[in-house]
């Protein structure tokens, strides 16, 4: 099966994307917006950029129910900041809790039956009960589309890290087998870390 550019509905391409490209890493995202009330949401179009300077990006799109943009972004834009929380098996629940589209004025870590901790460099609380969190200042906002099925790259700029002593390998490794983060799949699937192997680069 082919399918030229514009030949589907951005739903049906957003269905062959989300399970083609997996396992996608989940960004928990943390904000706070103007009054200082905490939003807290996964995001799996999210990745690393680059470790000088450490840069991290994630993706909200548009809210296909009003035509509007996610509290997340709407609360980088006032404030210039975010707090990245890593997801693992025992957390899978409360995050999808906070997949929800709960009014502005709710704060997700409530829903979920979180605790936010403060940050250092940041007004964002942190997830306490995440293992690894990344505390990010925005370093810029590319819009991509401002209909349903568009959304913005948010780049964020790493400004603090904090890791568990449970998951960290002196002097700067994460176990993985520690941590058990879980992926994002299609629809309702997740995956969870498990059968690793390793391969090593060639010496070309």
């Amino acid at each position: 099966m082919e399918f030229a550019d514009q030949a589907l509905p951005w739903q049906s391409v957003y269905k062959i994307m989300t399970g083609a490209i997996v396992p996608r890493p989940i960004g928990w995202i943390s904000t706070v917006d103007a009054h200082g009330v905490p939003n807290l949401a996964p995001y799996s179009f999210f990745n690393a950029v680059c470790s000088n300077p450490p840069t991290l990006l994630f993706c909200p799109a548009i809210r296909a129910k009003d035509r509007e943009r996610k509290d997340t972004l709407k609360n980088v834009i006032a404030t210039g900041e975010f707090v990245v929380n890593i997801v693992t098996e025992s957390l899978a629940e409360a995050m999808n809790l906070t997949s929800g589209e709960y009014p502005p004025e709710v704060s997700e870590f409530d829903a979920a039956g979180l605790t936010p901790a403060p940050s250092v460099a940041v007004r964002a609380p942190r997830v306490a009960e995440s293992p690894i969190h990344f505390e990010c200042k925005l370093d810029q906002i590319i819009t991509i589309g401002e209909t349903p099925g568009g959304a913005s790259i948010v780049v964020g700029r790493v400004v603090h890290i904090h890791v568990a002593d449970e998951v960290f390998i002196a002097p700067d490794k994460i176990d993985v087998r520690a941590l058990k983060p879980i992926g994002r799949l299609a629809g309702t699937t997740y995956s969870r870390t498990q059968d690793l192997f390793d391969l090593k680069r060639p010496n070309v």
